[in-house]
């Protein structure tokens, strides 16, 4: 109900007056029937403005750091999170990133829209990284398509690091579903698993026309920063 009530009422109707959002290739998503939608990932923002548009509800898996936030910002942030059933993503790698896979699994046996950034984190730079597994895993596991997402124009919106959004128009490019069932039976293949993920970021890169890094995001932010860690959305795997 209260996602709902936001989405359709509350929130909704104000970020689209503000932000004049636009979307292309709406269709491609399913009435009905679980699916994954894999989107690049620019900004905070996206989290909001992909389930904006689209019309059934999209669960995330955000990254476990926004459901643990101090603060009256970090308190709401979680909150609005926990309201909107969005998943918290183990980022450690491991058993603890399996686990977090595995609420995303339940999510598409159920039938349900899972969303996931497969770069596994905001990209630094707003160039195209390197995808992580865990979108091939997923897709293979529960045998349901990818649908990649361009986000064109959130790191404009609100860069890394900025509190207040500027507003402006941004938007977004949906694809058409990916169908990997040939692939099926083979979903704890590395090479079949590196195979899925390239083909998914391949057709993100067609669709929102960004410059491609061969590289994880994640480390290039941890040699910017000094530190051997990574940040935004997503996780290991």
């Amino acid at each position: 109900m209260f996602y709902w009530v936001m989405k359709r009422i509350f929130l909704g109707p104000i970020l689209k007056l503000l932000f004049r959002p636009w979307v292309k290739g709406l269709d491609n998503v399913p009435d009905e029937g679980a699916a994954i939608l894999a989107s690049n990932h620019l900004s905070f923002s996206d989290s909001i403005f992909l389930p904006l548009m689209v019309r059934r509800p999209v669960i995330f898996l955000a990254k476990a750091e926004y459901f643990t936030g101090t603060g009256l910002k970090g308190r709401l942030t979680a909150l609005f999170f926990r309201l909107t059933k969005q998943l918290p993503m183990d980022r450690s790698g491991g058993a603890a990133s399996e686990v977090s896979l595995g609420a995303g699994r339940d999510v598409l046996l159920g039938g349900g829209l899972l969303g996931i950034y497969p770069e596994g984190t905001r990209s630094p730079d707003a160039r195209l990284y390197r995808g992580k597994a865990g979108v091939a895993k997923l897709a293979l596991q529960t045998r349901v398509p990818v649908i990649p997402v361009a986000m064109i124009g959130t790191e404009k919106v609100q860069p890394i690091g900025k509190r207040v959004p500027n507003i402006r128009r941004i938007g977004m490019i949906i694809g058409q579903p990916l169908d990997f069932s040939e692939h099926y039976g083979r979903e704890e293949d590395r090479t079949v698993q590196r195979t899925v993920t390239d083909r998914v970021m391949y057709e993100i890169m067609r669709l929102s026309g960004q410059e491609y890094v061969d590289e994880y995001a994640a480390d290039v932010k941890a040699r910017l920063t000094g530190h051997d860690s990574d940040g935004g959305t997503g996780g290991k795997v």
